[in-house]
């Protein structure tokens, strides 16, 4: 049987106040790694396996480059991305397809409206309707289809678990890992994901995060130039005011939230963290990361406060703040 994690592995990662009264705690585990990548902190059990859903992405994305997918600057950056399908990152990604020869028909993640609510409304007063190009996940699917048409691979069945592209990506992500894949599942979009440990994981993202554009090894190449353009362009990897694109640009770390909790950053000199709420959780995994890597030294406490005043964490009561979500008391 898989070793999931579950409650009796969890400790306090956040907590909601209201009016002074603790009114719900999020419980999860943690693993922070130094600059030079070795564990220092562990909360709740960070072997346990975990779907890293969009943090994943990263990997992926260097994947889909070493594959032979031909993308530089917002491009790339968008290949890692969740994006909230604003009509710029519509515009790039269909640039993406149409240098390849493809169509947005050529996607094969599911038709979705844009989570930006302004773009929603445009698109619903225009009487639009939900497409492929934007689901958040339509970055990733354009750059697994241009590392196919790069390499001759078919983009029919692009995302079987058995299509040589696939293939590639898991071979890469056991590589940054340091792990075997423990199980493969679907993820939302319908593309395979992989079941690792938060420790595997939080490597993974470290090799990545902390990568040279210099260095003679042509992964770390890649995943040096994937940084680098998410950190020049943070509205790619979300959008305006979402929880990644804040901390990028308030703290200049990679950041890439995943689905049902999970969150992967790494800070300017190399210190990472990865964690997994255990209900689900995405409203306080921002906050907890980035007060793990100031408790590590890697960020100032004032930067992290600022952080936590841009992000959404004030708790209301008849339309004033009464309360806030804040890091728990295992961290």
């Amino acid at each position: 049987m898989l070793e999931t994690l579950t409650a009796a592995d969890a400790v306090e990662l956040a907590v909601v106040e209201r009016s002074g009264f603790v009114e719900s705690r999020h419980v999860g585990a943690a693993v922070v790694l130094s600059a030079d990548g070795e564990v220092i902190a562990r909360h709740g059990n960070a072997e346990a396996l975990i779907l890293p859903r969009s943090s994943l992405k990263p990997l992926q994305a260097v994947a889909c480059i070493t594959a032979g997918a031909p993308l530089e600057g917002e491009q790339l950056a968008l290949s890692t991305a969740s994006h909230v399908g604003t009509d710029r990152h519509v515009e790039t990604v269909r640039d993406v397809l149409v240098a390849g020869g493809l169509n947005e028909d050529d996607l094969a993640c599911p038709p979705a409206w844009p989570s930006d609510a302004g773009a929603r409304d445009d698109l619903v007063r225009d009487h639009g309707s939900p497409s492929r190009i934007r689901m958040n996940c339509s970055g990733k699917h354009a750059a697994m289809l241009r590392a196919c048409v790069a390499t001759g691979w078919p983009t029919e069945g692009y995302l079987d678990p058995t299509h040589p592209l696939q293939a590639h990506i898991r071979e890469v992500v056991e590589r940054l890992t340091g792990e075997k894949v423990g199980h493969t599942a679907i993820d939302g979009c319908g593309a395979p994901v992989y079941a690792m440990t938060l420790t595997g994981l939080a490597r993974a993202i470290h090799r990545i995060g902390s990568a040279s554009e210099r260095s003679p090894f042509a992964l770390h190449r890649v995943a040096g130039t994937l940084v680098r353009a998410v950190r020049e362009n943070p509205w790619t990897i979300e959008g305006p005011g979402r929880p990644d694109t804040i901390a990028i640009e308030k703290l200049g770390v990679f950041a890439k939230g995943g689905a049902e909790g999970v969150m992967v950053m790494v800070a300017p000199n190399g210190a990472t963290v990865a964690l997994k709420m255990l209900d689900g959780s995405a409203r306080a995994s921002t906050i907890v990361a980035a007060t793990l890597l100031a408790r590590a030294g890697a960020l100032a406490d004032a930067d992290v406060q600022a952080l936590a005043e841009a992000l959404p964490l004030a708790i209301t009561g008849g339309g004033s703040d009464v309360g806030v979500i804040r890091p728990g008391s295992a961290i």
